[in-house]
């Protein structure tokens, strides 16, 4: 795999650092090279905040933000029409929003798309949540996504890392209700 770059977008209290630093364990349980950070803005429960993960074959040189990503995220919609979250974003790139709208309802909606070739997924990841875990936290619901929309990571990978890390420090109740929302999310996620 050559270098992949992924910018995360979404609000504080969402699960975004912690969503791309998840990714960035299961990259190095299988031997690659990663790295994930967070970018902070006014550090409060709803700001908009942005994260990024580097997945990598061989080591990475950088150690900036992420400016031309391959794949964008977006765990809160409402971010759609404040931010511009398509900035930069490669051609044939890919874009995975939690969205109660269809890819092309979210597509008429994105700033800064152009001409380009971009893939749109859509799920509601919040309600997945909300229906699984009782929490309106939708990061685990968008890794399933991600997982089906792209295929750069195994869904059975993402369950067992889920077992082993959430295992440590949550109650079986809920492991099983995130394992459940990222199957979910998997068989829910919709493209353009």
């Amino acid at each position: 795999m050559e270098l992949l770059e992924i910018r995360w977008h979404g609000r504080g209290g969402q699960g975004v650092v912690t969503a791309a630093k998840f990714l960035a364990e299961i990259a190095l349980e299988q031997g690659k090279y990663f790295q994930a950070f967070p970018e902070y803005g006014p550090e409060r429960m709803g700001a908009p905040i942005q994260a990024f993960t580097r997945i990598s074959s061989s080591p990475i040189k950088l150690h900036c933000s992420i400016e031309r990503p391959d794949i964008v995220l977006v765990l809160d919609s409402t971010l759609l029409s404040t931010v511009n979250v398509a900035e930069g974003l490669k051609n044939n790139g890919l874009i995975i929003v939690n969205a109660e709208q269809s890819p092309q309802e979210v597509k008429r909606s994105l700033k800064g798309i152009g001409e380009k070739k971009i893939k749109i997924f859509t799920l509601n990841a919040t309600k997945i949540a909300l229906e699984t875990l009782g929490k309106p936290i939708p990061n685990i619901p968008v890794i399933g996504a991600l997982a089906k929309a792209t295929g750069i990571i195994d869904l059975g990978k993402v369950i067992e890392h889920i077992r082993d890390s959430f295992g440590k420090k949550f109650s079986s109740e809920i492991v099983e209700g995130n394992v459940k929302a990222v199957k979910r999310a998997f068989e829910e996620v919709k493209s353009d």
